[in-house]
């Protein structure tokens, strides 16, 4: 496995015994940002967050623009360090990068003077595999997610469907732990959105991993996750809700959104959230 660094590291065995330690714990976080000028009062972005991830469990984070849904996952990511409150991974404080994680984001991150293969292949490189050992697990991951035959093209040469799909390839061969997912379908269509999401969902029920998924898409947070939370408009955003997800697995997108069941949970999650995404846009509205 390995974390954001591309450096390998491993999950201590847990004996039988005692239940897995969930995969993430946020516990009362706070996130403030200081103003440029000394005396001015620093903006909370979250506050008073608590939020546990099972091992395995696949996360939704809906909520307005702006509300932090990034921010919590640039903590879990231990990119930010909170101001009150801590994080914990598999059990243990969090203290510098999450090692146990991938972060997929939705700019893309590929090297355009590599090719698809070679993109896939450096964070293996960097953690010491040798290159040719790189390269054969590379091509097996892009075999994975469809585009066996586009190793020696460049990203300039693909579509954005595709592109998604070598960066998924290119967090999953370091095989992390937690998947953070940074609306990562946000820029694709309608159609490659939902195709990307049955390739997601193909790959993780293979060894499902912990995902924490943001989207401002609530009938993707819907078809994919197993839990959704959502939260406030900012500033000081705080969770509000949290709705399990019946619907049975394996899962279409296109088919269980035709379902009663998915249309009620729907209906019920929308009621809460609605006035928090009016609230969000009146922010934005001001601020222009």
């Amino acid at each position: 496995m390995a974390g954001l660094d591309g450096t390998a590291s491993a999950r201590s065995e847990i004996p039988a015994s005692l239940p897995a330690a969930p995969a993430a714990q946020l516990e009362g976080v706070r996130i403030s940002f200081s103003g440029r000028q000394a005396k001015e009062t620093p903006f909370i972005a979250v506050d008073s967050v608590d939020l546990t991830v099972a091992d395995g469990e696949f996360l939704a984070i809906v909520g307005p623009t702006g509300c932090g849904k990034s921010t919590l996952l640039n903590a879990t990511a231990g990119l930010l360090i909170p101001s009150v409150g801590r994080v914990r991974v598999f059990g243990q404080p969090l203290a510098g990068l999450n090692r146990q994680a991938g972060y997929l984001f939705q700019a893309e991150a590929l090297f355009p003077w590599k090719t698809v293969e070679e993109n896939v292949a450096i964070g293996l490189e960097v953690a010491g595999v040798a290159t040719a050992e790189a390269r054969a697990r590379a091509m097996a991951w892009l075999k994975r997610v469809g585009l066996g035959a586009f190793g020696a093209r460049y990203p300039h040469m693909l579509s954005g469907g595709q592109r998604k799909r070598v960066g998924l390839a290119q967090v999953l061969i370091r095989d992390p732990k937690i998947l953070l997912m940074d609306e990562p379908f946000g820029p694709l269509d309608a159609q490659t959105r939902q195709i990307m999401g049955n390739l997601l969902l193909d790959l993780w029920s293979l060894d499902r991993k912990a995902v924490m998924f943001v989207t401002h898409d609530l009938d993707e947070a819907i078809a994919l996750a197993d839990r959704v939370v959502i939260m406030s408009a900012g500033p000081a955003s705080r969770i509000i809700g949290e709705w399990r997800v019946g619907l049975a697995r394996p899962r279409d997108i296109a088919e269980v959104r035709l379902l009663p069941e998915f249309h009620a949970l729907h209906r019920e999650i929308w009621s809460a959230l609605r006035e928090e995404v009016a609230k969000g846009y009146l922010q934005t509205e001001g601020a222009a």
